[in-house]
């Protein structure tokens, strides 16, 4: 189910602790994942070796790993977990700016919406995004979210605030 054309979504492993620490680490990307300051290699060890149980700890992450290669390109996070209400939070990264446009999201976002769809059994997938981030909002739009809301002046980048569009897609 987790395995495409060109990717597949796998599992952390403890071979991907250099890669989390560079990613997480980043403070270019941490306005898109509320971070404000840096993670330590221990805890996030700690993060991957502790079990993955996403109704336990309301949250997963996969690693887009393109095959063939084996390189991991980014990641899927599913966070705020409600199985009761049957909803959940959905975040992409590409990492490297070369590897983006080529078509890695979208073939992951397809397959995270089938693994919440089929395996979780939501009824909904939101996420969060800039304004001003056009291609995330054009690729959320293809898989058929709607915008809902705009939080005005949520983000703040450096001096500048920035509003977020919430977009929602319910599955049918």
């Amino acid at each position: 189910m987790l395995n495409g054309k060109h990717i597949k979504l796998r599992a952390l492993e403890p071979s991907d602790i250099d890669l989390l620490f560079e990613w997480e680490n980043n403070s270019e990307i941490w306005q898109i994942s509320d971070t404000i300051q840096p993670y330590s290699r221990f805890s996030l060890e700690q993060y991957v070796n502790s079990v993955q149980d996403i109704y336990a700890q309301k949250q997963i992450r996969f690693i887009i790993e393109e095959l063939g290669t084996q390189k991991a390109l980014g990641c899927v996070d599913l966070f705020d977990f409600e199985p009761n209400h049957r909803r959940v939070g959905v975040g992409i990264l590409i990492s490297e700016v070369e590897q983006r446009k080529r078509g890695f999201g979208k073939e992951s976002i397809e397959l995270i919406l089938e693994y919440c769809r089929d395996i979780l059994e939501c009824h909904q997938v939101y996420c969060n995004v800039l304004t001003t981030n056009e291609i995330s909002l054009n690729l959320f739009e293809h898989f058929g979210f709607h915008a809902i809301g705009v939080k005005k002046d949520w983000i703040r980048i450096g001096k500048e605030i920035h509003d977020e569009v919430l977009l929602q897609k319910i599955f049918e």
